[in-house]
């Protein structure tokens, strides 16, 4: 059974640097977060990235119109984004970022990395593990490589789009720790946008308190509290999205010319 198209969507105000308010107003820097309270704290609320994208761009509507792009973060924020793209009618692209792994579990990060050198770290893990600069660095090093590789891949190495003065929606599949979002919205903020929101299908909360520091709004229908947390598990069909179905993905919305090889 897929999701209502007229779900309850409830604004909630957060302060920058600070966590979600108990009517204390303590900053005059609010980032407002939209979610959907008949999918929060629930697990496997999504058939695949495809629904999540189509139930995360009707909350957008408001956006149809404006002066507005899309960037998606490869790979799982692909389909999230084109569908945001295809329903309002507006620009994409996309922002190429990666984490950068912990030894040995590839699939957890300490923090993130843009093309263009932007790094943000996650400082707590950083000591946790005992990471040296030198150690960051050289696992930083092959990341650097692979964002290049994706940029030539996915985006054929084309110029960067003019961001300043437009509302920018940041896309991806979930965010987990949040430092990919935080990269992402870091290398936006240079360009001088309008705005910046944040639309990802499932998030934690304490993760949206990390990621609301640095934007204007976050739009995230599946919001989940506890001490676990992963974002596969809003999701009842979910498998890594391969280079080739990126590809595949962006032939079919005619993003790619074909030149690169």
């Amino acid at each position: 059974m897929g999701i209502s198209s007229a779900l309850l969507l409830r604004s909630i105000i957060y302060y920058k640097f600070n966590r979600l308010i108990t009517g204390i107003v303590v900053s005059i820097m609010p980032a407002i977060v939209i979610d959907a309270q008949e999918l929060g704290n629930r697990i496997g609320v999504f058939e695949d990235r495809d629904e999540a994208g189509e139930v995360l761009a009707r909350t957008l509507e408001s956006f149809r119109g404006q002066n507005a792009i899309v960037l998606a973060i490869p790979s799982g924020g692909v389909p999230i984004g084109l569908a945001i793209s295809s329903h309002l009618g507006l620009p994409f692209d996309l922002i190429i970022i990666r984490k950068i792994p912990v030894p040995g579990n590839t699939e957890a990060g300490f923090g993130a990395i843009s093309l263009e050198g932007d790094m943000i770290l996650n400082e707590p893990m950083v000591r946790m593990l005992g990471l040296s600069a030198e150690e960051i660095e050289t696992l930083a090093e092959p990341v650097r490589a692979e964002l290049k590789f994706r940029n030539h891949i996915f985006r054929e190495d084309r110029p960067w789009p003019d961001l300043k003065g437009r509302l920018v929606i940041l896309a991806d599949d979930g965010l987990a720790s949040g430092y990919t979002m935080l990269t992402a919205a870091g290398m936006v903020k240079r360009r001088g946008p309008e705005r910046i929101v944040v639309a990802v299908p499932t998030a934690s909360l304490s993760t949206i308190n990390l990621v609301a520091r640095d934007v204007e709004m976050i739009f995230c229908p599946n919001i989940r509290t506890g001490s676990y947390f992963a974002v596969a598990e809003a999701y009842r069909n979910w498998h890594d999205l391969s280079r080739d179905e990126v590809v595949d993905m962006l032939n079919r919305h005619n993003f790619l010319s074909g030149k690169a090889k």
